[in-house]
């Protein structure tokens, strides 16, 4: 552990940020979950934009890759497209 009143404070920062980024991940991995399961084209077309624009604002805090990003996005649109 650091000695220094700076670090302290940085070392208390990071587990928040942490924790903060942790939960948003799952909370969107869950969300990503339940629009995968959704077999009603109308109900998953009305979830999607709620869920990119979830995935949208984990790339933007630098919790996940924007390449990353892209390609979840790419996966559900063309799920939801593909759904009779």
């Amino acid at each position: 552990m650091a000695n220094h009143k700076a670090t302290k404070k940085d070392v208390r920062q990071s587990r928040k940020r942490n924790e903060r980024n942790r939960y948003y991940g799952k909370t969107t991995r869950n969300a990503i979950r339940d629009l995968k399961k959704l077999t009603d084209k109308a109900s998953a077309s009305e979830n999607l934009p709620e869920v990119i624009s979830m995935i949208d604002k984990l790339a933007k805090r630098n919790v996940i890759h924007k390449n990353k990003a892209a390609n979840l996005k790419s996966k559900l649109a063309s799920k939801v497209n593909a759904l009779a």
